[in-house]
């Protein structure tokens, strides 16, 4: 689908006139994702790309991202009290 104009309009410099069309920089179809849903939970379908033989979870070619682990908040103990 060919992107559409967000804006039409004319720039007059003193006798002659320019028709302008302003498009977006990045196109909507990039945003739009298909996700599956159980019917039975409402909730979204993982697709998790596993090893054949071993079983385990790959990564499907490409690193996995790492995520830092957020600080314990202030004041709270790292280590839970015997009641």
């Amino acid at each position: 689908m060919a992107p559409r104009a967000q804006w039409k309009g004319y720039l007059r410099l003193s006798l002659v006139s320019c028709p302008i069309a302003l498009y977006p920089a990045s196109s909507s179809s990039e945003t739009i994702h298909f996700n599956q849903i159980n019917k039975n939970t409402g909730h979204r379908i993982r697709m998790l790309k596993v090893d054949a033989q071993t079983s385990d979870p790959g990564d499907g070619g490409y690193s996995q991202r790492t995520r830092k682990k957020k600080p314990p908040a202030r004041g709270a103990s790292r280590t839970k009290k015997a009641s």
